[in-house]
């Protein structure tokens, strides 16, 4: 018999009455997008990341390809990427003209491995997009080290662990751009959404004049200064996010700490209970807090193990195919196996396990039940 019944997913939202009440309320407001709740949005996320500014979109890749604008990436440039990590985090270099270099990542965190970014820096090189991958911060000191040894800035794709800390400084305050995502699965939703914060001003207002098609005000600006007047200065996109997925947004901010201590408390529950058994999971640094937007260990037999679990009631998923390796890229670019070996080996054996603020302890033993019972069958 599975273990489960009904599948356990790997990731999902949570919510409660107050957030479908902050909902209703912008409903029945006259600003259903481009109004108030936006900008108090934005100063909440700012003011919990310890930035000046805040730039909400509609999605985290919005969020990437709006820094990576505010940077002025374009033709001819490179910026240094991970390939363990969704597509978007590269992807946002190519929108604009630019080339993705992917450097490999660590083999104990699958966070990028600094003492490899210095070799692959050209004088093409722009920038370094960070990724902190599963909700652990990168080893940023070291990379805030060599990005200004060569005079290039940083993008932390923090879209796993808003909500944390490295050496005690909440993400957001550790590059010039932090960008978050507000999808469903990511530690707070707006059920699309993205943002990014920074302290540098010029940053902001780039990014804020892309998100609504290049414009230098939008409606409720105009409004507020009693004139219909506007100038298209940039060429730009329709990434603005409305009001309503603001307000969601502000009442999920709130809950944001106690559900990080959740999901913390979950993984410290899988820490212990696969212990003694052959499968790995990623090593935390001290340094840091980690927001577990996933909960990945590699398996003898992956293939398998994943279907099994599957088979038990456990929705368990695999993060990420190294994005070099997808068609697009070894088409268009001309990657593929060899490019980053420490990437493509962890690849063939990750799993992520569900881990999720809403899943009870029966859900954990239930996730450590069909564990057990899977890798037992592996054994020799």
């Amino acid at each position: 018999m599975p273990v489960r019944s009904e599948i356990l997913p790997y990731g999902r939202q949570w919510l409660d009455e107050d957030d479908i009440q902050a909902v209703v309320d912008v409903l029945r407001s006259d600003w259903l997008t481009t109004g108030p709740k936006v900008r108090e949005f934005e100063e909440a996320v700012a003011e919990f990341s310890g930035t000046a500014h805040a730039v909400a979109v509609n999605s985290g890749t919005a969020a990437l390809h709006a820094a990576a604008f505010a940077l002025g990436i374009g033709p001819g440039d490179e910026v240094i990427v991970p390939p363990m990590t969704f597509a978007a985090s590269s992807n946002c270099i190519l929108y604009l003209g630019g080339t993705p270099v992917f450097v490999d990542v660590e083999p104990d965190t699958l966070n990028i491995d600094p003492q490899k970014i210095e070799a692959a820096i050209t004088d093409k090189t722009k920038a370094i997009i960070a990724v902190d991958f599963a909700g652990q911060p990168c080893n940023h000191d070291a990379i805030r080290a060599i990005a200004d040894r060569h005079g290039l800035a940083v993008i932390q794709d923090a879209a796993h662990s808003f909500g944390t800390a490295y050496k005690g400084q909440p993400v957001g305050r550790q590059n010039e751009l932090t960008t978050f995502s507000f999808h469903p699965v990511k530690p707070i939703t707006t059920g699309e959404g993205g943002m990014i914060v920074t302290d540098n001003t010029e940053y902001a207002e780039a990014m804020r004049k892309l998100r609504s098609h290049g414009i230098s005000a939008d409606h409720r600006q105009r409004a507020e200064k009693g004139t219909w007047h506007y100038e298209m200065t940039d060429l730009g996109f329709n990434y603005r996010i409305s009001d309503i997925q603001c307000a969601l947004g502000l009442s999920q901010l709130r809950k944001l700490p106690e559900w990080i201590k959740r999901r913390q408390e979950i993984a410290r529950h899988y820490d212990e209970a696969f212990g003694e058994l052959p499968i790995e999971p990623l090593v935390t640094r001290p340094e840091n807090s980690h927001a577990y937007h996933i909960y990945v260990v590699r398996f003898p037999e992956r293939s398998r193990v994943f279907t099994a679990l599957r088979k038990e009631g456990i929705g368990v998923n695999v993060h990420y195919i190294p994005v070099h390796l997808h068609p697009y890229y070894q088409q268009h670019l001309g990657t593929g196996p060899g490019l980053c070996p420490v990437a493509e080996a962890a690849y063939e054996k990750i799993i992520s396990l569900p881990v999720f603020p809403r899943m009870t302890d029966a859900d954990i033993e239930d996730v450590i039940t069909a564990v057990r019972k899977i890798v037992s069958t592996t054994q020799p």
